[in-house]
């Protein structure tokens, strides 16, 4: 009998997976059975997160990848492909979040967040789908954040990456109504304040970290493996019935 949430013979691309989150979710994936490409802007970092899937008992394959560049993602595809044989499973992670307030911040600035952020997750997600609909089946599953606007929060100092996270919400709705009938899912996760490099400006803020730490319930900051296991849920056979959801993993703080 099939063990739930089996992810033996699926392959996953994981971008932004070197560190934090993104390697929290490629290291789970393989503990589930999957082969992962881990995917980033530093090759060498990549492929010492590959090692320690190796070591898990999997396999995996680093690929030096600017999600920006449609030329590159294109090649990250064509390269899963040619090594792992297929791809099964997407998770769009890559992100960027430089503080800066509003008033202060530059075309460029903001441009380049919008880039990494959101314009990176269409790409990926193109490439893929063209692959995926060739077997009727596929996950993409999209990294947002509670600092998505509307049922989540705005974030000072933020703009751009809370505008990025929202319009990951909206895009993936739509998608969700384009691709599930060819079989493909597609959904959010979004996490709350999770210890990762990213979030250290928050965190390492006492009074900020006090802060945050009265509005979440569980009394907790997240670990990047809370947001893996969500990840995996989602790209399970488990999960077929789920798609155009946001599942938010914050440990209550939206509840408040």
């Amino acid at each position: 009998m099939k063990k739930p949430f089996d992810l033996t013979n699926k392959v996953a691309i994981v971008t932004g997976a070197r560190r934090g989150i993104g390697k929290g979710i490629a290291l789970m994936l393989a503990r589930a059975g999957a082969k992962v490409v881990v995917s980033d802007i530093d090759e060498n970092e990549c492929q010492k997160v590959v090692e320690e899937i190796k070591k898990i008992g999997s396999d995996g394959l680093a690929i030096k990848c600017d999600v920006t560049n449609r030329k590159e993602v294109e090649e990250m595809v064509k390269k899963t492909i040619e090594k792992l044989g297929k791809v099964d499973i997407l998770v769009n992670n890559a992100g960027i979040a430089p503080f800066k307030p509003f008033l202060e911040m530059t075309e460029e600035e903001w441009d380049r967040v919008l880039a990494v952020n959101l314009k990176g997750y269409y790409l990926c997600a193109q490439a893929v789908a063209k692959e995926m609909i060739k077997k009727g089946w596929g996950r993409i599953i999209n990294i947002a954040s509670v600092a998505m606007g509307q049922v989540g929060i705005g974030f000072p100092n933020l703009t751009h990456y809370c505008a990025s996270k929202g319009g990951i919400v909206a895009l993936t709705e739509t998608l969700a109504l384009e691709l599930t009938p060819k079989g493909i899912n597609v959904n959010v996760v979004s996490p709350g304040v999770i210890a990762t490099e990213m979030a250290k400006p928050v965190i390492e803020d006492e009074k900020t970290k006090q802060a945050i730490l009265a509005r979440i319930p569980k009394g907790r900051v997240g670990q990047p493996e809370d947001i893996a296991a969500a990840v995996v849920f989602l790209a399970s056979e488990e999960a077929d019935y789920i798609s155009g959801a946001t599942l938010v993993v914050d440990g209550g703080w939206l509840a408040g």
